[in-house]
């Protein structure tokens, strides 16, 4: 068993590296579910504890959204909030080897890097990862799309995709700053889902995958090197 919910404490004596997956619960377009980058970030963290030894903590549902306001459904608790609660999860987290904090929502950024600053300042051993992603398809656009196909086709609605803004985002973010998401993209969409499939979402997840072990497998080599 890897997830931390499936566990009793007595399961867990001996310490082990922690993942914790931090999404969000916001708009993904017409044809995607609020819990996108939520479901992301779990998966990530599940396909790492298949290959290391690594415990999957519950997921941390709620992110900085605020840029999303106006769409219904979107419930954000804002960065402040989202930095102290990774403060206070990871310090509650010393018993384990260390805590990875997998973040599938970009907005979720700011906070977790603050975060993390903070927690190595205080000598923990704490790690950040983001999915990599292209400037022209950043929300609910064709790697999202492809990647939710892979994970829980059910809940994608391809009959209402349809492409949003697929500029890219630094040349939208003075505007998206100004009036948030639905101020560039009527749609909420950043990029085009058409051509979306579960075949290039597995791939995608699969080079994610390989890009967190690797990241991962870097920062314990460091710390068992006396590193941070």
């Amino acid at each position: 068993m890897t997830d931390l919910a499936d566990l009793t404490w007595p399961d867990l004596a001996a310490p082990a590296l922690l993942a914790v997956p931090v999404g969000a619960t916001e708009q993904h377009g017409p044809h995607l579910p609020l819990t996108v980058d939520t479901e992301i970030a779990v998966a990530l963290c599940r396909r790492l504890a298949r290959a290391r030894p690594v415990l999957v903590a519950p997921p941390v549902a709620y992110g900085s959204s605020g840029e999303h306001a106006g769409f219904p459904g979107t419930l954000s608790i804002g960065r402040r909030a989202v930095e102290l609660l990774l403060v206070e999860l990871v310090r509650s987290a010393d018993a384990h080897a260390g805590v990875v904090l997998v973040s599938a929502h970009g907005g979720n950024a700011e906070p977790v890097g603050r975060a993390v600053r903070t927690l190595r300042a205080e000598g923990r051993r704490v790690l950040a990862w983001s999915p990599p992603g292209r400037p022209d398809d950043t929300h609910a656009g064709r790697t999202e799309t492809s990647v939710m196909l892979a994970l829980r086709p059910a809940a994608v609605h391809l009959d209402r995709a349809e492409p949003g803004v697929t500029a890219p985002l630094p040349d939208l973010l003075p505007t998206l700053r100004a009036g948030g998401l639905a101020a560039v993209t009527p749609n909420g969409v950043l990029g085009d889902p058409r051509g979306a499939s579960p075949e290039e979402g597995e791939r995608t997840l699969a080079g994610w995958t390989t890009a967190l072990t690797a990241a991962v497998d870097a920062w314990t080599c460091d710390n068992a090197e006396g590193g941070g």
